[in-house]
């Protein structure tokens, strides 16, 4: 895909006098350390216990990453793969890896180990973090891995790194975060620069790479407040992996919208996912319908719903007309369609209720229920054929 370069002012036309600032993604964290400070972010880990911390938590060990990044030789432009789940370690190197103007190359562990192979030579990372449930995957990454990945750092402490097979020869991230100075200041640079690197199998071929601006993600994000209802009274489980889209882009929203996040690790199973949603207060919640099935079942097992629950976002596939009645009519939590790609950051549309729709009869409701909805600002799409 290309761009085109930002246009000039017409004749006769007047430059505005406000502040220019570049939109990157490392302010969104700091705004959200700075002022939901103490809005906490909960991980089931990947090694079992679950972890606690905050923004201002987060945003302290991102600024240590930044600097052990920087010590391991990473630079500007340098791609840093990850294959993890959605965990705070993992929310650490999305904001590190682009603040100091490097990209965040996440890999879908769904994806063949041939395609996998593939993706980290075509990309040419640098370095490769992943959790302690791949290690089986990366140590046939390892030996395929292209020169230009010079680390392997495993997301976990000391202990459990030794633990891996040798042929990784990983890091530990927790000693590298050790070892790291506890104060960073991000630069700024050119809002156009690239932050995120996303393959998408979703074509022809083998995948292709979408890469993503700062300015994007900035702005995608104000879309997914307005949309999402990411605020700071929610309390939000992103169920879409952040190793997929960036999450739908949660883990730069949420920040904006000094939200708390709950993040589930690998345990996406529905009784794992009523559990944590009911213990830590789960508002709102975002994934695919394959997912929002073992959710109903469990609440069905346990004959209520998560008690803080009200909306859920369903998107990668249709949602079909019984999950409608599950979710609003069996157990009163609103389900709302979205939509969008890889290549569009990736919400394209959304169905929100309108006041008219009241009007309508509970048929003619659920029928307009079922579509996707229509585009949100700054989205524009035409039919280009009749299929």
């Amino acid at each position: 895909m290309t761009s085109r370069g930002m246009p000039g002012l017409m004749p006769g036309q007047l430059r505005g006098l406000m502040m220019d600032r570049p939109l990157l993604v490392a302010p969104l964290l700091q705004f959200a350390a700075d002022f939901h400070g103490d809005t906490s972010i909960v991980t089931r880990t990947i090694e079992g216990p679950i972890h606690r911390t905050d923004y201002a938590g987060v945003w302290k060990r991102t600024q240590q990453l930044a600097n052990a990044l920087i010590a391991m030789g990473i630079k500007p432009g340098d791609r840093v793969a990850t294959l993890a789940w959605n965990t705070s370690r993992h929310l650490e190197l999305y904001y590190a890896v682009a603040g100091i103007g490097a990209v965040c190359h996440t890999l879908n562990p769904r994806l063949s180990l041939e395609q996998l192979c593939y993706i980290v030579n075509d990309a040419g990372d640098n370095a490769i973090f992943f959790d302690l449930t791949f290690e089986a995957g990366m140590k046939s990454l390892a030996k395929a891995a292209p020169p230009s990945v010079r680390h392997f750092v495993a997301l976990a402490d000391a202990a459990h790194t030794a633990k891996l097979d040798p042929v990784i020869g990983a890091q530990s991230y927790e000693d590298l975060l050790g070892a790291a100075k506890s104060t960073y200041a991000f630069p700024e640079f050119d809002e156009n620069a690239a932050a995120s690197l996303c393959y998408t199998s979703g074509t022809t071929g083998n995948p292709k790479g979408v890469l993503y601006s700062h300015r994007a993600l900035v702005l995608h994000s104000y879309g997914l407040v307005a949309n999402f209802w990411l605020n700071a009274e929610e309390t939000s489980l992103p169920v879409v992996p952040m190793f997929h889209v960036n999450a739908w882009g949660i883990p730069y929203a949420a920040p904006m919208g000094g939200t708390a996040l709950v993040m589930p690790g690998r345990a996406l199973d529905g009784a794992s996912l009523f559990d944590l949603m009911d213990t830590e207060g789960v508002t709102c919640s975002q994934g695919v319908p394959t997912v929002w099935m073992g959710l109903i079942e469990a609440m069905r097992k346990a004959g209520r719903k998560p008690k803080d629950l009200k909306r859920v976002i369903v998107g990668g596939a249709a949602m079909p007309e019984a999950m409608v009645h599950a979710f609003e009519d069996e157990f009163g939590v609103t389900a709302i369609h979205a939509w969008g790609m890889t290549e569009m950051t990736p919400l394209g549309v959304i169905n929100l209720p309108k006041r008219k729709f009241d009007k309508l009869t509970p048929a003619e409701r659920l029928k307009i229920k079922l579509k996707q909805g229509h585009v949100v600002a700054g989205v524009d799409m035409r039919i280009m054929s009749p299929d």
